[in-house]
């Protein structure tokens, strides 16, 4: 398997856990809750839906696909950020947290769209970006003014009297170094991901409190819960210790270094104290430290922080132009379900706006296969015991668009990425196949509507082209298939919502050495229902000893199952749901 060039990691940002769970002795005393039961759909703001006509997606368009929203059946939406921004990482780079950007809108837009959800029972969860913001805040710029600012600690600095700072990697620069010099004060400031995404200073109380009254002003418009950007690495070590030379070649070791930092619990329990616990919302932050103990300490209902753990390491194993290995994908998720069965809650995901898309990674997007294992990988996220994250356009079977040529990406990480390889001396060949493959811009083209020019998505020139089999793939051709993987999709959202079993029952996997075929049940106040997923091109055969208690088929992707006795044969990504007597 060839090693991922170093300038790629932030696609797999693995949160990866080694370690094996303990046995939990405690029972769940979080018990059922709304959030729990949510389904909830991601959606890319700039690539949803564009009103005016500008290329880029707005929350005008949102609001005018609330209907298509609601027909999918999920209970809750995601966006990625929306507040004013600089957009050197597409919204990631915040200079105003209490205003809408432009592009998007205006606040009365957001109102709009909020009350819209609302009204057809949908729940809405805001980005929170707080590791770092943008370095056209106006916080940043009177930081950067004057050593003796009151701003000056709102951000990590380091006098460059004192030499050069002990070395942090950086996500996105292109040299690779998260220490940035500025001559104005003559000292260096951190940022973890690009130059213009400078590291707020949270061990500076002042800076806690303007986060919360953020978050405060949000919960009072409406917002049903916050997903927190980054945020396993917003306590830091101020001493800025050496760490071991290499470190930084393994991004596991990236997260063991700065992940879960000394007060980040202290943080979180005083957030929750503050925000969290005034306002009927659930918290989510992105990564869950290295190790099990993290994931739980992080989101164990008796710990006061968080309600939900994300973890990287599924979305980390299909990083290779090789491919994943199914026993891996098993082992992975059967770990982690294993160490939250007691306490705690997971989500369960395929794919978000950092990762290329489902299907081209983890299904066959050939067009013999793409409709099939499209459903067969949305069978799988919608029937884990977790809180399902559906990214937008996965419902259709959208695919990577597999550019040709660095000056198509938009990516600041595919760029800079580029750069850096290119400076290095690297092989600039391979790094375009791998960025085909999993570059974040596969999975942030606009949306597929329809057939018209531009896919429905905009009258103007898109800022990110249409995948150009939008022709074959888009809303409304599916809406009109009985057959397809967007109507598959709703199908299996409803059977998740009617079924607590698929939220809450207990997981055990079965003949779990198959090499094609993920076999598993879900079992909960006697009902029990079984799991068959074929993640291969081949027919795969599997045999049951209590076949005779398999009842009725609840989903199928194909028309029929094979049978004889107690063996079942599957075809090419086949995926079926049986009730069990």
């Amino acid at each position: 398997m060839k090693k991922i060039p170093y300038a790629i990691l932030i696609a797999m940002i693995l949160g990866a856990c080694t370690d094996q769970p303990a046995p939990v002795e405690s029972p769940d005393t979080s018990g059922r809750a709304w959030w729990k039961e949510a389904i909830i759909y991601q959606a890319y703001p700039r690539s949803f839906k564009d009103t005016d006509g500008d290329g880029v997606g707005d929350l005008k368009g949102i609001i005018e696909k609330l209907d298509y929203i609601k027909s999918l059946g999920v209970n809750m939406v995601w966006l990625n950020p929306i507040y004013s921004s600089p957009n050197d990482d597409n919204g990631y780079d915040i200079s105003d947290y209490r205003n809408i950007m432009p592009e998007f809108g205006a606040m009365a837009d957001f109102d709009a769209m909020i009350k819209g959800m609302h009204e057809r029972g949908i729940k809405f969860v805001m980005d929170v970006v707080v590791n770092h913001s943008s370095d056209e805040h106006e916080w940043f710029k009177q930081s950067r003014s004057s050593r003796d600012n009151p701003y000056r600690d709102y951000y990590h600095w380091w006098p460059a009297e004192k030499g050069k700072p002990p070395y942090r990697w950086s996500y996105f620069d292109e040299n690779g170094d998260a220490w940035q010099y500025d001559s104005l004060t003559n000292a260096y400031y951190l940022h973890y991901f690009s130059r213009k995404q400078p590291d707020l200073n949270w061990e500076n109380p002042k800076v806690r409190q303007e986060v919360y009254d953020i978050m405060k002003f949000w919960a009072e418009k409406g917002v049903d819960g916050f997903r927190l950007d980054a945020f396993q690495f917003a306590s830091k070590d101020t001493t800025f210790p050496v760490l071991p030379e290499g470190y930084e070649k393994d991004v596991r070791n990236v997260i063991k270094h700065y992940g879960m930092g000394p007060h980040l619990h202290e943080y979180l329990q005083e957030m929750n104290r503050e925000v969290l616990s005034k306002y009927d919302v659930f918290a989510v932050s992105e990564g869950a430290g290295s190790t099990f103990e993290d994931a739980h300490a992080l989101v164990d209902a008796d710990r006061n922080e968080l309600q939900m753990a994300y973890h990287f390491e599924g979305v980390g194993l299909a990083s290779s132009l090789d491919g994943y290995k199914l026993s891996d994908f098993k082992e992975v998720y059967s770990r982690w379900d294993s160490a939250f069965a007691k306490d705690g809650w997971l989500s369960i995901f395929l794919a978000n706006h950092d990762n290329a898309r489902m299907v081209s990674r983890y299904g066959n997007d050939s067009p013999e296969f793409r409709d099939v294992s499209s459903k067969m990988l949305n069978t799988f996220i919608l029937s884990m015991r977790g809180t399902p994250y559906c990214y937008y356009g996965d419902e259709l079977g959208m695919t990577n668009i597999d550019f040709d040529k660095i000056e198509d990406y938009k990516d600041i990480a595919a760029i800079n990425g580029y750069k850096k390889v290119a400076k290095e001396g690297g092989d600039l060949e391979l790094y375009m196949k791998y960025l085909q493959f999993l570059s974040r811009d596969n999975g942030r083209t606009p949306m597929q509507w329809d057939t018209s020019e531009n896919a429905g998505f905009t009258t103007g020139t898109p800022w990110l082209p249409v995948n150009p089999n939008y022709l074959e793939i888009n809303v409304e051709k599916e809406t009109a298939d009985p057959n397809s993987c967007l109507n598959y999709f709703k199908k299996m959202v409803k059977l998740r919502k009617d079924n607590p079993v698929l939220v809450y029952g207990d997981y055990q996997i079965i003949q779990r050495e198959h090499p094609q075929i993920y076999a598993y049940t879900r079992t909960l106040d006697g009902q029990k229902m079984l799991v068959l997923l074929n993640f291969s091109e081949q027919n795969a055969d599997i045999t049951l000893p209590e076949s005779d208690a398999l009842g009725e088929v609840l989903i199928n992707n194909y028309e029929s199952v094979e049978r004889s006795g107690g063996a079942l044969s599957l075809k090419p990504y086949q995926a079926v749901i049986f009730s069990v007597k």
